[in-house]
């Protein structure tokens, strides 16, 4: 069967890819792979592909810019190229608006994943595609790694994660790179990260490795694109140990070669995080503000997880911090560089809860999903605690089963799920009167019942949205009414699921 992935992101999203191909190699397919033209080079690092069909999406982003008929030149001729066979299934990845379109330019026997109708509505295969979508603006609503949930999104069960070894030429490159510090452990560092504000510090990165050459002599290795140099210097002119600077100087298959000479990698949440999980790297990770490892930790058992331990973490997309970035410089570095030569001289690995850290380690759960496993005394806090409870509902919800069995967690009442607890009350109640009005909608279809009956609908999305915890049920309250909006008997079976589910919630919770 000829089965494409789709697959629009960045260089991080894109290999963890990789447990999906590998699935669809096991089930007996010859999977392709569709992706951006401007990540060619993260593409060829997957393992397992048939084909890679590259999305010419810089030249067609010039040509718009000029002439658009160029541009629609361009793009009949690369969908002729591609499809030269109509493919029997496409499993897109990416919810934007863009890919979904790119879908429908395709003879497709079968899509799953993201979609869109003949009238330029959104389509979702699944519920665990209604969730990806939802959580991608809900990230901290998040309880699921994104491996699992695009494993989830096309079917397949959770798996593991491997890259392909690098090639012969990549390690001799990589192997002349280091052939000076051949004497002494190598640290890799990635100082770098998509965004600033959710960049560990050079000087504490610096402070780190001091930790790490007085204890272990192990020395540091700086990795990062060319972009990222002046980060490099900023190192140099803390630093007073031996360290390799090689930012910008490893294109991608080099890089995976020097990570696999390290030891250990010491990173921000970035694409090089999940190269080295994908080559079964030690890691230990550090997450700030909107970054949290439940979602978008390595997906790498064993691997550690470093975040604030403050209240306000992590934060909300969209957000503007009002502690000045308080977190930013909350994580000792001392305390960093100690943990990172405990992993090298393989010490057990834990933290006493009033350091002021969370530390986290990746672990299965009995369903084989990627969990993380608190290692700071950290497992009965309301966070630690709600983040299972959403895990086990969630899980059961998006998978349809028929037998519900809530959660084993045991909390004791707080103010916490007392505030928990009134919010579900809140959505139950408003859920029951749509439905309710639904129902009297369907015998008989009363304009003034209607109008309350769409205001109360979108009250119900909006107070979700604004949900610290709920936020996530609020995108997806929007997506699942509009595709069963066709039909108002089947809105009301949707009603009564959203309502199930807010009483499986509820019953998890102790009483107020």
């Amino acid at each position: 069967m000829r089965t494409a992935i789709l697959n629009l992101t960045r260089f991080g999203d894109l290999l963890q890819t990789q447990p999906l191909i590998s699935g669809l190699c096991t089930q007996g397919d010859s999977p392709e792979l569709i992706s951006l033209e401007s990540f060619q080079a993260a593409a060829a690092m997957l393992g397992d592909l048939q084909h890679t069909h590259t999305f010419p999406d810089k030249k067609l982003s010039a040509l718009l810019n000029g002439n658009w008929i160029h541009a629609l030149s361009l793009l009949e001729t690369w969908l002729r190229s591609v499809n030269t066979t109509p493919f029997d299934h496409i499993i897109n990845v990416t919810p934007s608006l863009a890919a979904r379109l790119l879908t429908r330019c395709f003879d497709a026997q079968r899509i799953s994943g993201f979609g869109v109708d003949a009238h330029g509505f959104a389509l979702h295969s699944t519920l665990w595609a209604v969730f990806l979508q939802a959580a991608s603006a809900y990230r901290h609503c998040n309880p699921f790694n994104l491996v699992d949930l695009f494993q989830r999104m096309a079917g397949q069960s959770p798996s593991s994660f491997v890259l392909p070894k690098p090639l012969d030429q990549a390690q001799e490159a990589a192997r002349s790179l280091l052939k000076n510090f051949q004497d002494h452990p190598l640290v890799a560092f990635q100082l770098g990260a998509s965004q600033d504000f959710r960049r560990w510090p050079v000087d504490y990165f610096v402070q780190a490795g001091h930790v790490l050459w007085e204890k272990a002599k192990a020395c540091p290795v700086l990795l990062g694109t060319q972009a990222e140099t002046h980060l490099a210097q900023e190192f140099a002119r803390l630093a007073r140990y031996p360290y390799l600077d090689l930012t910008g100087k490893t294109e991608l298959p080099v890089l995976a070669t020097v990570l696999s000479q390290a030891k250990l990698l010491l990173t921000n949440d970035t694409g090089t995080m999940h190269l080295a999980a994908g080559l079964g790297i030690p890691i230990l990770a550090i997450f700030l503000a909107t970054a949290q490892p439940f979602d978008t930790g390595p997906y790498l058992e064993g691997a550690l997880s470093l975040e604030p331990d403050l209240p306000c973490h992590p934060c909300s997309f969209g957000t503007q911090c009002q502690h000045n970035l308080a977190c930013i410089r909350h994580i000792n570095p001392g305390l960093v560089g100690t943990l990172a030569v405990n992993i090298l001289l393989q010490k057990k690995t834990c933290l006493a809860h009033d350091q002021g850290i969370r530390l986290w380690q990746a672990q299965r759960d009995e369903h084989g999903f990627m969990d993380q496993i608190s290692v700071s005394g950290h497992e009965h806090a309301d966070r630690t605690l709600w983040i299972k409870t959403q895990r086990a509902i969630y899980r059961q919800f998006l998978d349809q089963n028929k037998m519900f069995l809530l959660p084993n967690t045991f909390w004791n009442p707080s103010d916490f799920t007392a505030d928990l607890q009134h919010e579900v009350q809140q959505y139950l109640l408003l859920l029951t009167l749509i439905e309710e009005q639904g129902r009297l909608l369907a015998m008989r279809p009363y304009p003034s019942l209607k109008q309350k009956f769409l205001l109360n609908c979108q009250n119900l999305q909006d107070i979700l949205s604004q949900s610290t915890h709920f936020g996530v049920l609020g995108l997806m309250w929007r997506y699942l009414s509009n595709e069963h909006s066709h039909s108002m008997h089947n809105f009301v079976d949707h009603c009564l699921a959203f309502r199930q589910l807010l009483l499986h919630f509820q019953k998890s919770l102790p009483l107020a």
